[in-house]
């Protein structure tokens, strides 16, 4: 009997289809961006009558994105396979008249019950949020009032003036605890909130996680459903080339649907090496705001704020401007040396004065006395020959970037107690024996280079302050 095909049997059909176009396509572009892009996408409407069918996405952003990349091949596939499809559109889930659910393996859109709508993602990944770390608790002074401001301003939830905040700075300057403190207010002002903080690392072991159980969906639908992402240390994802593949389109997506995006790393966008560019210009793209390190006077506020909530320890003002004057490295170490300093006071039953601390931190002071970190060891010399400082990671052997990398080993060698293997991994992963014969060269040159021996005295004297 010749009649018109069945509902069910054009639907039998076109499932058929979509599966066949879905296994083409997996094959022809490459399973990774197939499983990103594509796999998620579900059939939509379909008019053979008129030739016309909608696939849907889960966001806006993917929908555009999809359109604007892959609209020509599921074009070509459908009409192989069904001549009478003479268009296809790719919409948004959002923008569908009727709520819809994806099927396990998003091949087809069903009706979702009126009962029990589908329920958003629950975001299970990220680090809880440190109590300790509000914007209460955190002294502001000159280096890091501008990434302070901003912090607030992006934590308050008014009108978005920036998009993604990057901040930046050596360790233990109080990056972390800002991010912390964005978060709890964010919480604060928008009970119910979607917020996740989590580290580089973290965010590159559980994207592996996702691939190898074969669920990169979830992990993506996790983290683009909040309404707050926070990444801290993202330098640790460099030549991660599929982590950043992913990083970067989640960082596409939260922008695109006016989510809040905070990223941290040691060191300005332009100065991460190993860090694709496209990354590098969405992170410049919102605003930057570094976080330096403490001078004497934010140092010596944030002792006093310190004892404020320690009323039972007796510490003298001058060993407070002690402590302020010697321990320059970072806020964490100043704070766990007046931490050290009371405790002792308390089990040993001395009063805290001068002579007691500097015996209670004779270890820290003496660090101290020499505590360059690498990280301004690189800057200072990358300043001082106008190189960028990523090239001190850099694989190139120009001897324009050569020397001043040889240089600055030797100066880590010199100006800090790290280990030659810590100093070769600080300069692009290299070997200990790199270190040692740059070492070594220098050392040679500095008897028969004048000039470049001025050099090295003159960086000597502006590290060591």
């Amino acid at each position: 009997m010749n009649g018109a095909p069945s509902i069910g049997s054009v639907d039998v059909a076109l499932a058929q289809a979509w599966e066949t176009i879905r296994a083409g396509l997996r094959r022809s572009i490459g399973v990774r961006t197939f499983d990103g892009w594509l796999k998620p996408l579900a059939l939509g409407d379909c008019d053979l009558a008129v030739g016309t069918l909608r696939l849907v996405a889960p966001s806006e952003f993917m929908a555009n994105w999809v359109t604007t990349h892959f609209i020509e091949h599921l074009l070509h596939g459908w009409r192989a396979l069904l001549p009478q499809i003479r268009s296809v559109s790719i919409v948004a889930a959002s923008g569908l008249d009727r709520p819809v659910m994806f099927s396990a393996d998003a091949a087809a859109v069903v009706d979702a019950p009126e009962e029990a709508p589908a329920a958003e993602p629950e975001i299970r990944c990220g680090t809880p949020l440190e109590a300790r770390y509000t914007f209460d608790s955190f002294v502001v002074g000159k280096a890091n009032e501008v990434a302070y401001n901003a912090a607030r301003t992006l934590a308050e939830g008014g009108k978005l003036v920036f998009n993604p905040l990057f901040l930046h700075g050596g360790t233990g300057l109080g990056k972390t605890h800002l991010m912390h403190a964005i978060g709890h207010e964010y919480l604060a002002r928008h009970p119910g909130a979607k917020v996740v903080y989590m580290s580089a690392e973290k965010f590159m072991f559980e994207f592996v996680s996702a691939m190898r159980a074969k669920d990169t969906y979830s992990f993506k639908a996790r983290l683009r459903a909040a309404d707050l992402l926070m990444i801290d240390d993202v330098q640790f994802i460099a030549g991660k080339e599929s982590t950043q593949e992913e990083f970067f389109h989640t960082m596409n997506e939260l922008i695109s649907a006016g989510r809040r995006l905070v990223i941290s790393a040691d060191r300005s966008p332009q100065d991460l090496d190993g860090i694709e560019s496209r990354i590098l210009s969405r992170l410049s793209w919102g605003l930057v705001a570094d976080v330096n390190p403490a001078d004497f006077e934010l140092r010596l506020n944030i002792l006093t704020r310190k004892l404020q909530g320690m009323p039972q320890a007796d510490v003298p003002q001058d060993v407070v401007m002690f402590l302020a004057r010697r321990i320059s490295a970072n806020v964490r170490e100043l704070e766990g040396a007046l931490n050290r300093v009371v405790a002792y006071a308390a089990l040993s039953g001395k009063p805290v004065d001068v002579d007691f601390t500097q015996a209670t931190l004779a270890d820290i002071l003496r660090a101290n006395q020499r505590r360059v970190t690498i990280d301004e060891i690189q800057r200072k010399v990358s300043d001082h020959y106008r190189i960028r400082q990523a090239e001190m990671s850099s694989a190139r052997r120009a001897r324009e970037v050569a020397r001043p990398r040889q240089v600055a080993m030797y100066l880590a060698k010199q100006l800090t107690p790290r280990s030659l293997p810590e100093i070769g991994r600080r300069f692009g992963g290299r070997d200990h024996t790199t270190v040692i014969h740059a070492v070594k060269q220098i050392e040679k040159l500095r008897a028969l280079d004048a000039e470049l021996d001025a050099d090295v005295r003159l960086l000597i004297r502006q590290l060591e302050g």
